[in-house]
């Protein structure tokens, strides 16, 4: 090992650094597959200046995957995170998706999504102490 080496740990990696890696991952990834055309997408909702929920992920190999939906805590149990599923959901279609995958670790909230036509695909029990994770997909049109 050359005398300039040296590891650096935690707080010593910046955040630009552990951005950087991240980065060269997912375009290690993608140069091993064929067809990545990654476009993000996203949706939010005002009421006035108030952001009150909204929605953001990525459309790639023809699938919507939905990284985050989120709903203000005093506005939940309105439909609103339906809603915000909705507006990705057309938003990908309209670019050729042929079915969407989310993930949550909330049990409530895996149920809200099979009343929204998703199906569980794999669930790990206890991924964080007290909470499974959750593999959602909806197939709109199936995959050869």
């Amino acid at each position: 090992m050359s005398a300039d080496r040296q590891w650096r740990r935690d707080e010593e990696v910046p955040a630009a650094v552990r951005d950087e890696i991240q980065r060269a991952v997912v375009l290690h990834g993608r140069q091993q597959t064929q067809g990545s055309d990654a476009r993000d997408i996203a949706v939010a909702l005002w009421d006035g200046d108030e952001l009150i929920a909204g929605g953001w992920g990525r459309t790639e190999f023809q699938r919507l995957y939905v990284s985050y939906l989120w709903v203000r805590e005093d506005r939940r149990g309105q439909g609103l995170g339906g809603d915000c599923l909705r507006q990705l959901e057309a938003q990908a279609l309209r670019r050729g998706c042929v079915d969407a995958m989310v993930e949550t670790l909330l049990d409530d909230v895996s149920e809200l999504l099979e009343h929204l036509g998703y199906v569980c695909m794999a669930h790990i029990h206890d991924y964080v102490p007290g909470f499974t994770r959750h593999i959602m997909l909806k197939v709109w049109t199936p995959r050869d």
